[in-house]
């Protein structure tokens, strides 16, 4: 009788939902006949879900629970604490796995490329979502929310967040997942007015109806769009009448255009064709310099040369987001993205390079909801079972054996769940909702590992 195969090992590198979503179709394409090693840099599963969804988004951040169930299949073993470039290299994973799928994501904000954007107070839009959300490497950040005005530049829908945290009081997030120094920052804040700004109209505007809906439901907040801003170009007038997303956008907004509550002890000023020219200040942020804008006939924005300057004191920036490149992993500086063909990675040269695969962010861009990254996956897990051969050679070096002999104390699912048990008994502690984050590096891994 002929021996099987053994099982194809897999390596997934990152765990948010790319990853994980890789790693559940690679177990159901092969009907388990697969072992998936999924790697993150930090102690912590979930990605996105976990340092991107905003907090008082609970139903969204429960697509967690289902991703949970991925790392709780018997072929998927997770291990946190283990950095690609640093703990393992490209060269590593080569030896110990039949493929290795890459899925990092796209981790930091694009620049505006204006003058005085480096200036203190002025903010990638990530670092904050980063710091409210509890990652750890922003969790010793500071920001400064003594100013009483703040520009939010963006109108997608990490800018609406940004927008609907800084508008909210700690009480109001005080259920919420938000570690203890963030509720206790939020809670000194002084911001009354948040300036969101858009480069180009309310048609163009890349934020959904409910999360923008969400603003105008905000206790103690007036939001207000300028009734000249809701005008609109017949190009744009077309996509209110084919586009139902759009028209529901513009519907909301056309809502705020009356006059705004003057007894509202906060105020969000939603500004569209308004394109930042210059953050002004000495020491720090002190004022914001907007053009008023138009589009051509190409659809292109252009200034108009009409200059408007906002007092604001902190500037955040959310025009998007691009990944990084991966230590030896080919990469497009231009369109920030892993070059691939249907998720195989491709060199130079156009032709696929032999067992290497990504999915999610990196492979596409910061495109799409977190949903979609399920259908990324899949396609990419199709095309690599069509590549791997289970009957052909097969490495024959473990990763645990190589993380031994370089003394690498890694993260399993089980103590993660240690560090998932402390942070609900902190909760219950402190009397706040289900859960709060532990943010800092050394308590999270004394949580990973009690005793």
């Amino acid at each position: 009788m002929a021996r099987m195969a053994a099982p194809l090992r897999v390596a997934v590198i990152g765990s948010g939902p790319a990853g994980l979503y890789a790693a559940e179709a690679l177990v159901k394409q092969t009907d388990g006949n697969v072992r998936v090693d999924v790697f993150d840099r930090l102690p912590t599963p979930y990605g996105l879900v976990r340092y991107g969804v905003a907090p008082d988004h609970k139903s969204i951040k429960s697509i967690a629970r289902y991703l949970q169930k991925v790392l709780e299949n018997p072929a998927v073993r997770f291990f946190g604490c283990v950095e690609l470039g640093r703990d393992l290299t490209r060269a590593d994973l080569l030896d110990c796995y039949d493929g290795v799928l890459y899925s990092t994501g796209a981790m930091v904000d694009r620049h505006l490329g204006v003058p005085g954007e480096e200036l203190p107070g002025s903010i990638a839009a990530t670092d904050f979502v980063n710091w409210y959300c509890g990652h750890p490497d922003a969790a010793d950040h500071v920001f400064d929310l003594t100013a009483e005005e703040v520009a939010v530049i963006g109108v997608g829908n990490v800018a609406v967040d940004v927008v609907r945290i800084l508008a909210k009081t700690a009480d109001e997030l005080r259920e919420t997942d938000v570690p203890e120094q963030v509720l206790e920052a939020l809670a000194a804040s002084r911001v009354k007015r948040v300036h969101m700004i858009g480069r180009r109209g309310p048609a163009q505007a890349k934020f959904t109806t409910k999360e923008l809906r969400e603003l105008g439901e905000l206790p103690g907040v007036a939001v207000h769009v300028r009734p000249e801003d809701m005008e609109l170009d017949p190009a744009s007038a077309e996509q209110v009448e084919s586009d139902r997303h759009v028209r529901g956008n513009v519907k909301v907004l056309g809502g705020w255009t009356g006059e705004p509550d003057g007894g509202a002890p906060r105020r969000i000023d939603v500004r569209f064709w308004r394109a930042p020219v210059e953050i002004l200040g000495t020491e720090r942020v002190e004022g914001l310099r907007v053009e008023r804008t138009t589009l051509d006939e190409n659809g292109r924005v252009r200034g108009t040369g009409e200059f408007e300057t906002l007092p604001v004191g902190l500037v955040l920036r959310s025009v998007g987001y691009q990944s990084v490149a991966l230590d030896g992993v080919p990469f497009d500086e231009r369109a920030y993205v892993v070059p691939n063909e249907g998720g195989r990675i491709t060199g130079p040269d156009g032709a696929a390079i032999p067992r290497e695969y990504v999915a999610g962010w990196i492979k596409r861009g910061p495109t799409g909801v977190v949903g979609t990254n399920k259908s990324d996956a899949a396609e990419t897990v199709r095309h690599l079972l069509e590549d791997l051969d289970p009957e052909g050679p097969r490495p024959d070096r473990t990763v645990e054996e190589l993380l031994e002999s370089r003394g690498l104390r890694v993260v399993t699912y089980a103590d993660w769940l240690n560090l998932d048990t402390a942070e609900i008994e902190l909760a219950g502690s402190l009397g706040r909702g289900e859960r709060v984050k532990l943010a800092r590096w050394e308590a999270m891994r004394s949580a990973c590992h009690p005793g």
